[in-house]
């Protein structure tokens, strides 16, 4: 039997999880830290006076309020298939430019949301069905110019970082999830990143996706070599273009 959950049993993992999620992740050293770093690393000026910005599987609210920080004003849409989550990012304090809709990442083009001028997708490329076609979806969501910045857990291809993964997930992050009934999310998550993309594997798909100046970014911290930060944007870009295998060090 598959490991991986996807869509509705996914969503409803998710939901179940959702009143346990946050203390979890307070558990790990730099989680707000970085994703804070991948919502600045957007580089959106003024502060985001102006722009409209879509965060992709906001989750109980963490990245968006990292978006927050990062452009404290701008317009920020921030979008889940968990209702669960959604419930919980919802009872948060947040200021009215703030709104939250219960959408996957494929329906928010059906929807008519957007344009929105910069992307920030924080642990979901790896969750989605079809990644390229929610890829594309972005791209069509984005003006031209619009940037995205993608929060992931990818390895980077090395053996070490691989090993690492496997020891923190049966280690820590599977025990932890079994203490509060989500085993079989937390295994999941395990298997998700395994299964997924390496980093420069994703900086290619976003190449093929038609993003241009593809930028490959790594934490700092423990999880150097586990998860990346993906920059990219929807229209020509004047820097030199790199392989994924140069970009990722």
């Amino acid at each position: 039997m598959s490991l991986l959950l996807r869509e509705h049993d996914l969503a409803r993992a998710f939901d179940h999880a959702a009143c346990t999620y946050d203390s979890l992740t307070s558990l790990n050293p730099g989680y707000h830290t970085d994703l804070l770093r991948s919502a600045r690393r957007l580089w959106l000026p003024d502060d985001g006076a102006g722009l409209h910005v879509l965060d992709l599987g906001c989750g109980t609210g963490a990245s968006t309020r990292a978006l927050l920080r990062a452009a404290p004003r701008a317009r920020i849409t921030a979008v889940d298939a968990s209702a669960g989550m959604l419930r919980r990012a919802l009872a948060k304090p947040w200021p009215a430019r703030v709104r939250f809709l219960h959408l996957t990442a494929e329906e928010v083009t059906a929807a008519g949301e957007g344009p929105f001028d910069a992307a920030f997708a924080a642990y979901l490329f790896r969750n989605v069905t079809d990644p390229d076609a929610v890829l594309r979806s972005v791209r069509t969501l984005l003006r031209p110019g619009g940037r995205i910045s993608a929060h992931e857990y990818t390895l980077s291809g090395r053996r070490r970082h691989r090993a690492l993964w496997a020891a923190v997930c049966h280690g820590v992050v599977i025990p932890a999830g079994t203490l509060t009934g989500d085993r079989a999310l937390y295994r999941h998550l395990w298997h998700s990143v395994i299964a997924f993309d390496t980093a420069p594997a994703f900086a290619d798909r976003l190449t093929r996706a038609g993003f241009t100046g593809v930028r490959v970014a790594p934490v700092s911290g423990w999880q150097t070599g586990m998860v990346h930060t993906f920059l990219a944007r929807n229209g020509p870009s004047p820097a030199r273009a790199t392989t994924a295998r140069e970009r990722v060090r």
